[in-house]
């Protein structure tokens, strides 16, 4: 073969891909890369109690927008990785283990490879399987959530097909640290606009071979709370919003499963508001903080072009166990003494050579997710908290000596967010 047909035929392929606007890395491992991806509406069909707010007695009044659960399953040569986003407050310890059991007995799938999240929306549903403390239509609701969550994986596994992937990042503002610090020194929750944030949108871009996009996953570190406790409608809030326009925009073909990231002390701009403000010519917070947030998702989804036709895939799955503050402790009874551990689950799972999804069941403050993302041998690393459980908030140990709510309200000592971030990584790197 003379140069210039040398030339042609190594060529040819490359210019019909950028043609077609992706251009494809070389493929990195052995073996097919193929996804299924699907999506289900979980709104509520009967009034329920809501999550998130203790002061709420009543059941919802209605429905501003609806609810979806989103799924994706990836898998290389026999081994998978279930994503499931939820526009839920949190699965809690009561009801994962429930959901986590169903799921994998079901569809013979690992511990490892289980990512079961919820977007920590406010406006939604508590979730309830314990006919002694849970509301009747709650449990309810829980028990169709269930089959709903089967038939969704169910349907992912079944639109399974070869893939191509790609990853992005661009950055938003819709995030404001919440620490406020009052005259006297004292932390309140309100907003800190020079507070620490993890402003990054982190999205990956999914497509078959011809380049055609069948999933956008992305994370972005913030509170579904714009509402507030005296909002009775049922909504997913700021991410859940950010992903119906994303959806709406990109076409519904491509579905959008949304992560929480690091945002324990992290509110959107606007917060725990009364209501959707209605008024005319005023456009609600809600919305309009998730529009602005589905805006960049989809200019970081547009400029994903380099995309990796293979990926290897790997995971790991471990619970540790890290020390319980001791104020937690002074306030066990004699007849029931609290543990002297809180339990951290961390799920880690790898794409490739480039991305990397590590779950955690803590309601992790950002400057945790941070250092973790920089010290992440991969190049993206997805952050996911209210995932596989909940074991609440997980603090830095300079913030104790400042208070604050996150601080009252954890059940960790201090320290063992280091012991989570070590863990992380040391799974991180031996994936």
């Amino acid at each position: 073969m003379n140069l210039k047909k040398l030339l042609i035929t190594v060529l040819l392929p490359l210019i019909s891909l950028i043609g077609a606007g992706q251009v494809s890395k070389p493929q990195s491992a052995p073996g097919t890369l193929r996804a299924g991806i699907a999506k289900t509406d979980i709104t509520p069909s009967i009034p329920v109690k809501l999550y998130g707010y203790a002061s709420r007695k009543t059941y919802s009044e209605g429905i501003h927008d609806p609810l979806t659960a989103r799924a994706v399953v990836f898998e290389n040569s026999g081994k998978k990785i279930v994503l499931v986003s939820s526009d839920l407050g949190s699965y809690g310890s009561e009801v994962f283990p429930v959901m986590q059991k169903s799921i994998m007995e079901k569809f013979g799938i690992k511990e490892s490879e289980l990512f079961l999240s919820t977007i920590h929306s406010h406006s939604s549903p508590i979730l309830s399987l314990d006919p002694e403390t849970g509301d009747p239509n709650n449990i309810e609701y829980t028990r169709t959530l269930q089959q709903k969550l089967l038939n969704l994986i169910g349907e992912a596994m079944k639109n399974m097909k070869p893939v191509q992937t790609g990853a992005g990042t661009g950055s938003s503002p819709v995030g404001s640290n919440r620490r406020e610090m009052r005259p006297d020194g004292s932390i309140t929750l309100g907003r800190n606009p020079y507070g620490i944030t993890d402003k990054e949108v982190l999205v990956l871009k999914v497509a078959t071979p011809d380049g055609t996009p069948v999933g956008a996953l992305y994370d972005y570190a913030t509170h579904s709370t714009s509402l507030g406790g005296r909002n009775m409608l049922i909504s997913g809030d700021v991410l859940g919003l950010s992903a119906q326009f994303v959806e709406k925009i990109l076409g519904k073909e491509v579905v959008t499963p949304v992560f929480a990231g690091a945002s324990g002390n992290i509110d959107p701009w606007f917060r725990v508001l009364p209501e959707f403000n209605n008024e005319p010519g005023w456009i609600p917070e809600p919305v309009l903080l998730g529009t602005l947030l589905g805006e960049e998702v989809v200019h970081v989804f547009r400029r994903i072009n380099v995309m990796n036709p293979g990926g290897e895939i790997s995971t790991g799955f471990a619970t540790i166990e890290c020390p319980r503050k001791k104020t937690e402790e002074s306030k066990a009874t004699t007849d029931k003494p609290q543990p002297a551990t809180v339990p951290v689950n961390i799920t880690v799972a790898r794409i490739g050579e480039d991305v990397a999804f590590v779950g955690f069941n803590v309601e992790m403050l950002t400057e945790i997710g941070m250092k973790i993302k920089a010290a992440s041998p991969f190049k993206h690393t997805f952050i996911i908290t209210h995932c596989n459980g909940s074991s609440g908030y997980l603090a830095p140990p300079e913030l104790y000596k400042e208070g604050g709510y996150e601080i009252t309200a954890t059940r960790f000592e201090i320290g063992s967010s280091d012991i989570v971030i070590g863990k992380a990584l040391r799974m991180l790197y031996d994936l």
